[in-house]
């Protein structure tokens, strides 16, 4: 097929006071019009002012979309100093606490906070967004259901929120045990078809329960706003190369399962319970975890899950001209998340000092300088 499979980028951030590295619960006068002003249409506000999005234009190379990536978080860092302040790319900032969050004030955002209550001020947590444009968008819900057994597999290459509200939580990625608390999120149901899928949405918005499709925040969804399947699930990578890398996967994957299109067409409700069971152990464990693989009644082991992935969508990454980015993840699987980075530094501070908060700063330290290595 001679389909590019244009994809996109769309990361979010918390902004921080660039001294202590807390976040910032009111944006600075002047700050978001200067970061407009230096970035245009690919900065915007989120939900939360202590949080901001940065999205790439559409590529079809992971090289450029990579240069545009590390451009667009440099400009942005040289306007967050101007101001006192700094961004920190990870699934949760270590010790912000929800409590007095302010959001934006906007209409959607309005409307958000009174149908969400205590939840829209929870929603501390940064994602990572990528969207893939399939060759005929009326193909979108049909891939959707056909990869949800792979979510976890996203989830685990970009565990970045080890902590929460200052404390370990024992999981690897937290941000999705947050961000699940609201309504229309986690895996989507199995829709036979666009019609279900739109008959779903429909119902909601003639009820009045949402405006449109924008509203459904599941792991995966079909874009309202672009001809493309945006998976939702993964943390902010707090390092470029790995977001870049979760992006080839998931751009092959797409392609892969257009050209296959049998492949994981039985795909039923056993399916979609072990794919919860997966991303469940996804958040847990990260990469250190195993899935339970149904064809074969076992556990296989992250790492090697993440090889047999590589290696079955391997020629279609190498026509996109996207293989040497995947092979990036090896690096994650072998090396470790941000979140196993965040661990380890925390750990050897905690050590050295015996200070827990010297600890913390110690890690959202280095959550700033790798955001924006």
């Amino acid at each position: 097929m001679s389909h590019d499979y244009r994809f996109g980028l769309e990361e979010e951030f918390f902004v921080v006071d660039a001294a202590t590295k807390a976040v910032q619960r009111r944006m600075p006068s002047g700050f978001f019009d200067h970061l407009k002003e230096k970035l245009g249409d690919a900065v915007t506000v989120e939900l939360l002012q202590s949080q901001l999005e940065i999205a790439t234009n559409p590529a079809t190379s992971s090289g450029v979309a990579l240069d545009e990536l590390r451009d667009l978080r440099g400009r942005a860092g040289d306007v967050a100093a101007e101001h006192g302040l700094a961004f920190i790319a990870s699934g949760t900032h270590p010790t912000a606490t929800w409590q007095g969050m302010r959001h934006t004030a906007a209409n959607r955002y309005d409307g958000m906070m009174h149908d969400l209550q205590m939840l829209g001020e929870r929603n501390m947590v940064c994602g990572l967004h990528v969207h893939v444009e399939l060759p005929d968008p009326d193909q979108r819900v049909n891939v959707m259901r056909r990869i949800l057994p792979y979510i976890p597999h996203f989830i685990a290459l970009a565990t970045s929120s080890p902590f929460w509200g200052s404390r370990q939580t024992g999981l690897m990625g937290y941000r999705l045990a947050a961000y699940d608390e609201l309504p229309r999120t986690g895996l989507p149901e199995l829709f036979e078809d666009n019609a279900a899928y739109e008959a779903y949405v429909d119902a909601l918005v003639s009820a009045r329960a949402i405006s449109d499709s924008s509203y459904v925040w599941w792991a995966i969804r079909p874009s309202s706003k672009h001809p493309t399947l945006e998976l939702r699930a993964p943390d902010s990578c707090t390092r470029v190369e790995d977001a870049i890398a979760i992006a080839a996967l998931y751009r092959a994957l797409v392609r892969h399962l257009v050209r296959n299109p049998s492949h994981n067409a039985g795909i039923g409700t056993v399916d979609r319970a072990i794919a919860n069971e997966n991303k469940w152990r996804a958040q847990r464990y990260g990469i250190h975890g195993s899935f339970v693989d149904l064809a074969g009644r076992r556990a296989v082991a992250v790492p090697d899950a993440v090889e047999e992935l590589i290696s079955m969508v391997a020629d279609d990454a190498d026509a996109l001209g996207a293989l040497d980015a995947l092979k990036h993840l090896r690096t994650i699987a072998s090396g470790g998340t941000s979140a196993d980075m965040q661990i380890a530094v925390f750990q050897e501070a905690h050590h050295r000092t015996g200070n827990r908060g010297e600890a913390l700063d110690a890690v959202k330290t280095w959550l700033a300088q790798a955001t924006l290595q």
